[in-house]
């Protein structure tokens, strides 16, 4: 085989690879799209957090996994 034929089967071969990548993109991009659409938390809305403080009542009855616990120390 000449040095030609070896770069043209190589150059077919990187051709076969370029349309395979692209393929492979269109392929993700659907699947992204599809998983969106059917994903409410995968969607790009803005979600905005107020800025005011929480109502404390919110935490009264939350356990504090030992924080601040009177009698309790760190090790």
């Amino acid at each position: 085989m000449s040095l030609h034929d070896e770069l043209t089967d190589v150059q077919h071969c990187l051709d076969d690879l370029v349309r395979t990548v692209a393929r492979l993109e269109r392929s993700i991009a659907r699947q992204r799209e599809t998983d969106r659409a059917t994903d409410p938390l995968a969607r790009d809305d803005v979600i905005t957090i107020a800025e005011a403080p929480y109502d404390s009542s919110l935490w009264t009855d939350a356990d504090d996994e030992g924080l601040g616990v009177p009698g309790r120390h760190a090790p």
